[in-house]
């Protein structure tokens, strides 16, 4: 990555609002996954590296939603807890089994939380 692109991104991550750097994240996660659907089978062999991006993003959430000092409210850090471990199910079941159609489910929640993030659900 150029140096100039390197540190727009650094400045960008300082002035956005969290939730928007996590949104961007979401629609990341999504965009790649999409990326992989797309283009099956041939998209196939960046699966696992779109998955794993997915799941450590996720990871993040659900360590986040479940810390005692989280400042959510409980509901919605169950709703969170909810999300995450069906994201986790689904992507075990896409490693052991992959398919194009799974990752629609994966792809659908990542956009929906981005647009409850940025206030346009």
């Amino acid at each position: 990555m150029p140096h100039g692109a390197k540190a727009y991104g650094a400045v960008a991550r300082q002035i956005a609002s969290p939730r928007d750097w996590e949104a961007s994240l979401l629609l990341k996660a999504a965009a790649r996954l999409q990326a992989v659907s797309d283009t099956w089978p041939n998209g196939k062999s960046d699966l696992d590296s779109a998955l794993l991006f997915n799941r450590k993003l996720w990871t993040i959430f659900l360590d986040s939603a479940m810390s005692e000092e989280s400042p959510m409210p409980t509901e919605i850090r169950k709703n969170i807890a909810t999300l995450g471990a069906f994201v986790m199910r689904q992507t075990m079941a896409t490693t052991s089994d992959p398919k194009p159609e799974r990752l629609g489910a994966l792809i659908n929640i990542n956009r929906q939380i981005a647009a409850g993030l940025r206030g346009q659900s």
